[in-house]
């Protein structure tokens, strides 16, 4: 009994001991704890797979590959390509430390295949990718082995095209691109960079494709690049130096190995969208009783024609407004009785195209009712006069007006009549109005748009008055009396650029910049200056193009006339213009390789949401 009592109280000791110390210790540890050592920044390790990659006469639709750690699949759709290309598109999951990729599609016989897997596979932690994992096997008794590589740019600004399909075609005629799916492809990654491997040994067309639908192959409205000549694969074994130092200043060993290069290993293909849209009606409008608005997607081919159902029409009782690129119509109704209808029936007929991208005429049954506004009408006991708007019109006069500009006037309707000795451009010389001359302007068809053109004097003050009923517009409405002053810009505020080239072309087309790469100012290559006058004094840089055509402006390519897109060019560098400055720029736009022009302030990735 006597030696339980002493074995309790031993045993009650030691627990009140431990208690003790081991507050002691949590009190003292106020640190972080255990951090784990530094953070896991390797990728997964293929360990082994089934069957072995490169292997021949592999005819099972399921692939293994084993990794030294646990791992998980991102971004399978994006990142993963498999050529041949399937139509079914393989299952590819992962199990722990296991891939397993199941085909759906039926395999070749005698076909080599490659699923490139890009940044897909990273580690279940820290999400480390396996950066360009390829794996390949036959189905026979061959292994094709060679390879091509190049870049895709954009061919109107020159940015790297990211995400898209690169594939080739062993027939030589052009109809294979637009009826059957590539033999073998590749995918360009952020920076255009791609790589079509496992080709075999002859000749192959190359193109490069905005597969909207993923067919593998083109149809008519998706972005396209094409190459003007065959490649021909090819390989060549290569002499390397790998060199260990012992120091710095002294050499351990020098290794010399071969390795296979690939070639050719440079194709630059460029990337356009045809001039081609489908067209089609969008919608119609009606905002105000006399006029309504038809909407189209893109330029129309021809007017549409319209019949009424509940109304009268012809040329006489309407004027039509359109805008510079003949998708918008506004149809101006001068006819009283047509205005008061608040719904108009009429059968539309126009030009839209069908699956095959053809213009079929078709039509449509519209009715265009008057949108109406909730307007709250305070109840009044004397009955009042009814209030006669006047005429509404804009101009861009402000109080800074620059020197290169026209005064531009907006009207709100189109005009019946107008009297331009009613409008008066007087010079402001101190106290008094000097009356200028000036030429008038129509821009519009429909009477609604003007500009006064004058020759500008630096930091005098100008004075534009118009005088009340100067415009009649087709509804009998009058402008109320107007009155701006503007002053022009001193010339110090200022900058000129003019450029040299050294490799001039006559059909040059000249652009100048913004900081978001967005053309201001164009002007078409002089042999000994381009000068560009009265700029903003800010970042610019410089774009060329080849105006193939002489239209003025930069065209894109067209497929069924293998015709590329026109030639354009970066001048290097940035260019920061400093007020009542001239700049002169020499530039030979030949001298540096096209992929290295473009300013890297302004280069970016086309397909990458910004």
């Amino acid at each position: 009994m006597n030696m339980d009592k002493r074995n309790y109280k031993l045993i009650n000791e030691t627990f009140r001991l431990f208690c003790i110390l081991f507050f002691v210790y949590s009190c003292a540890n106020k640190g972080p704890g255990p951090t784990g050592g530094p953070k896991d920044e390797t990728p997964p390790r293929v360990m082994k797979s089934v069957p072995e990659n490169g292997s021949m006469n592999f005819t099972k639709k399921e692939i293994l590959v084993d990794f030294d750690e646990n791992i998980s699949l991102e971004k399978v759709t994006e990142e993963v390509v498999v050529s041949p290309p399937q139509q079914k598109a393989p299952d590819i999951r992962s199990f722990g430390k296991r891939l397993i990729v199941t085909f759906e599609d039926t395999l070749e016989s005698g076909t080599t295949y490659t699923i490139d897997f890009g940044n897909a596979i990273v580690d279940l932690n820290e999400k480390n990718p396996l950066s360009n994992y390829s794996f390949s096997f036959s189905t026979g008794g061959d292994i094709d082995t060679l390879s091509v590589s190049g870049i895709l740019i954009n061919a109107e600004d020159l940015n790297p095209v990211s995400g898209t399909i690169v594939g080739i075609y062993a027939e030589h005629h052009d109809s294979v691109f637009t009826r059957k799916p590539f033999l073998r492809i590749g995918k360009t990654d952020a920076n255009g960079y791609f790589t079509i491997n496992n080709i075999k040994a002859g000749s192959y067309q190359i193109f490069a494709l905005g597969d909207n639908n993923r067919d593998y192959y083109f149809q008519a409205g998706e972005g396209l690049a094409m190459y003007d000549s065959l490649i021909v694969p090819t390989v060549e074994m290569v002499e390397h130096r790998d060199t260990t130092w012992t120091d710095s200043l002294t050499i351990d060993t020098i290794r010399v190995y071969e390795r296979a290069h690939y070639y050719p290993d440079d194709l630059l293909l460029r990337f356009f969208k045809e001039n081609k849209k489908r067209q089609y009606f969008t919608k119609a409008e009606r905002l105000r009783p006399e006029m309504f608005t038809l909407y189209f997607n893109t330029t129309l081919s021809e007017l549409p024609r319209i019949e009424p159902l509940n109304f009268d029409w012809d040329s006489t009782k309407y004027i039509l407004q359109t805008n510079p690129t003949l998708d918008t119509l506004n149809y101006w109704i001068t006819d009283t009785l047509v205005s008061k209808i608040d719904s108009m029936q009429m059968v539309m007929t126009y030009f839209k195209t069908d699956s095959i991208f053809q213009l079929e005429e078709t039509s449509d049954t519209l009715t265009i009712a008057m949108r109406k506004r909730n307007i709250r009408v305070k109840p009044s006991k004397e009955k009042e006069t009814p209030k006669i708007e006047p005429l509404e019109f804009k101009t861009n006069v402000a109080g800074t007006f620059e020197i290169y500009n026209p005064v531009t006037i907006f009207s709100s309707e189109p005009l019946l009549a107008y009297d331009t000795s009613m409008v008066v451009l007087s010079e402001k010389v101190d106290t008094l109005l000097k009356p200028l001359p000036y030429e008038w302007v129509v821009t519009d068809s429909t009477n609604m748009r003007f500009s006064i053109h004058h020759t500008w004097e630096p930091e005098k003050s100008y004075v534009l008055d118009i005088d009340s009923a100067a415009f009649l517009s087709i509804y009998q409405k009058v402008n109320d009396r107007y009155s701006g002053t503007f002053k022009i810009r001193s010339l110090d505020e200022y900058s000129e650029l003019k450029i040299e080239l050294v490799n001039y072309d006559e059909r040059a087309v000249i652009q100048l910049l913004d900081s978001k790469d967005k053309p201001v100012r164009s002007l078409p290559a002089d042999p000994k200056q381009t000068v560009f006058k009265h700029l903003k004094p800010t970042d610019y840089y410089i774009r060329m193009f080849i105006d193939e055509n002489g239209n003025g402006k930069w065209d894109t390519g067209d497929f069924t006339t293998r015709r590329q897109p026109e030639d354009v060019f970066y001048y290097p560098h940035k260019l920061t213009l400093k007020a009542n400055f001239e700049f002169t720029e020499t530039w030979d736009h030949l001298a540096i390789p096209l992929l290295e022009q473009k300013p890297l302030e302004i280069l970016k990735d086309v397909n990458k949401k910004q």
